[in-house]
């Protein structure tokens, strides 16, 4: 048995360029309890959406993925944004992993 085969997995950002070759990786290993929250569901930037996502989830581990982006013009144009809104994020995941007795926590 897999140590992590019975566990629910979140995968924010699992529909991005890497989250779908995550995602893909751990169903090819026989995970198949994956969560991969929408950003229109989940606006992750709020306290309240990640309580929601990890009270409807329940996962055992996270791999967080999720991040603001906009291309090379908004990056430019928006660097405090977004850096504060990928940190804000990351953050308050970390934190709610914690509350909600999350096993394993992995940030990208």
């Amino acid at each position: 048995m897999k140590s992590w085969e019975s566990h629910s997995i979140v995968v924010t950002g699992g529909n991005g360029f890497l989250g779908k070759a995550i995602v893909a990786n751990l169903k090819a290993k026989g995970y198949d309890n994956i969560f991969v929250p929408r950003s229109r569901e989940y606006d992750l930037r709020h306290e309240g959406a990640i309580r929601r996502l990890y009270e409807t989830a329940k996962p055992t581990m996270v791999i967080h993925l999720a991040a603001v982006v906009g291309g090379i013009g908004a990056n430019r144009e928006n660097p405090g944004r977004f850096f504060y809104d990928n940190a804000i994020m990351g953050i308050q995941m970390i934190e709610f992993a914690r509350q909600f007795g999350v096993k394993k926590f992995v940030a990208v």
